[in-house]
């Protein structure tokens, strides 16, 4: 059975920071792209970041560039989702999907084939 399990989320204040897990089983993770989207109250879905399956070369929303970083550990079939600075926009659900990257020079985009369940972060003071 395919899951990816998010942990690591909760309530941190303006200018803090979390670190976001994503465990994977049930299906081959070295052969997919791996990505961290979010959903806010009241907002669509918006993409956050993706690491490709080979070479992990990673991609990032404006909104977080230089803030967060995703990275990937094939061995253990993890992602994670470091984000610093946080401010209170970051607030939304966070959920990682696997799935197929098409890119080039200057964007990237993911079709998702599995989603985890999300978890939540809640900046605030």
């Amino acid at each position: 059975q395919v899951q990816l399990v998010e942990s690591g989320g909760g309530l941190v204040q303006p200018g803090g920071f979390l670190r976001l897990s994503c465990a994977a089983s049930g299906f081959a993770f070295d052969d997919y792209a791996i990505a961290w989207f979010r959903q806010a109250p009241g907002k669509e879905r918006e993409g956050v970041a993706c690491i490709s399956r080979g070479d992990g070369t990673t991609y990032y929303a404006d909104s977080v560039k230089g803030r967060f970083t995703i990275a990937r550990d094939n061995a253990k079939s993890m992602a994670y989702l470091q984000m610093n600075s946080l401010k209170p926009a970051d607030t939304a659900v966070y959920y990682c999907a696997a799935g197929t990257l098409n890119r080039n020079d200057v964007k990237a985009t993911i079709s998702p084939d599995y989603w985890g369940q999300g978890t939540q972060v809640t900046v605030s003071s």
